[in-house]
């Protein structure tokens, strides 16, 4: 039985994601730009072009949530079945309220990201039979370019070369779909998910394999949640230890696929685009100047984390290029044991080390 409303998701995500005039751009207009774009993508990286490409689809805020939890449910699935099981004269009624509940917060956090995200290469990473897709979120594309002052075509085209780079790098390293599908599960097939209290008698640590009992919190403990909250680490806080090592190999290596991406759009772009340098100053100081609401969000979701590591991920590429030149990224294409760890993504002449690439400056 599934845990989680996917209805209520889809409704509260759309009611949280406010009117957005949706201005009718035709997708055909990009889609050519968007097969040269990959041809560029492709020379630069050194990455094989995919056979064929996703076509642009320019969404509304809607449709995106849609996209999304589509995306999301084999995710979920098996955390939402061991929800819906449980015994007990309760539990139908516990069932039902956890599944509007969870899909109320499912839809929250769908519905308030549909306002910022500008663009998505949607793959299904543990739904191999469903094709990736290139996404657009035309409104707030619109919305950002007029509050930005940029030229919208441009700027579309701008943000359309950052998602057409990852096209190009699942399609040019075929194993990394199935490498972070297999963090995916792990972290996944890991996690004991419950309803309610355990029982009084459970010691600390005990129950379910991998399960965590409930106890009340010393004073030790409230410090570290509180520095943690603080530090928007909410997410390591509820995996624990044990399941965190896993995310941080996959935030790594998400770390390389969008500081790369950030790196390869300003690197072809600056070929066609006459304005990409108002428009990546227009789109740092976007993201630097978030609202406080925002700032509360990423925190709690760990997104600001996120930001940081994309940060990260770009600053890697750009000191490769610097010190091997742009050939030295396509090594870390090659295998999963290419890959940057995180701290050599920090420090990136550790990871020219290791892969024995050498240096152009030296």
């Amino acid at each position: 039985m599934d845990g989680i409303d996917w209805n209520v998701a889809q409704k509260v995500g759309e009611m949280l994601a406010g009117g957005s005039p949706y201005l009718g751009s035709d997708a055909g207009g990009v889609q050519p730009l968007a097969e040269q774009f990959a041809a560029r993508v492709s020379a630069y990286t050194g990455l094989t072009l995919p056979e064929s490409l996703p076509p642009i689809e320019l969404v509304d805020r809607p449709a995106w949530i849609e996209a999304n939890i589509a995306t999301m449910r084999p995710l979920l699935e098996p955390l939402s079945e061991r929800l819906g099981r449980g015994s007990g004269p309760l539990a139908p009624a516990m069932r039902s309220i956890t599944q509007l509940l969870l899909g109320a917060q499912m839809g929250a956090v769908t519905g308030m990201l549909s306002q910022r995200v500008l663009g998505q290469y949607d793959i299904a990473l543990l739904d191999p039979a469903r094709p990736p897709r290139l996404l657009l979120l035309a409104p707030n594309i619109a919305q950002a370019a007029r509050n930005l002052s940029l030229d919208r075509e441009e700027f579309t085209a701008w943000v359309a070369i950052h998602e057409v780079t990852h096209a190009v790098q699942f399609g040019g390293a075929p194993w990394l779909r199935g490498h972070l599908a297999g963090l995916l599960r792990e972290l996944i097939d890991g996690m004991q998910v419950s309803v309610g209290l355990p029982h009084s008698g459970t010691p600390h640590g005990g129950g379910q394999a991998g399960g965590r009992a409930l106890r009340i919190p010393d004073a030790s403990d409230l410090r570290t949640l509180a520095q943690r909250l603080r530090g928007g680490e909410l997410l390591r806080l509820g995996l624990g230890e044990d399941r965190w090592a896993l995310v941080e190999r996959m935030q790594a290596t998400m770390s390389l696929i969008e500081g790369h991406a950030e790196h390869v759009m300003d690197a072809v772009g600056a070929e066609e685009l006459p304005t990409l340098e108002r428009m990546r100053s227009a789109m740092n100081r976007r993201r630097r100047d978030r609202g406080w609401p925002w700032r509360i969000l990423e925190r709690l979701l760990g997104l600001e984390m996120k930001m940081r590591q994309y940060e990260i991920g770009r600053s890697f590429c750009d000191e490769v290029v610097a010190q091997a030149g742009r050939q030295a990224l396509t090594v870390a294409w090659s295998s999963a044991e290419m890959l940057p760890s995180t701290s050599e993504l920090e420090h990136p002449e550790l990871w020219l080390a290791r892969t024995h690439v050498p240096s152009v400056t030296s």
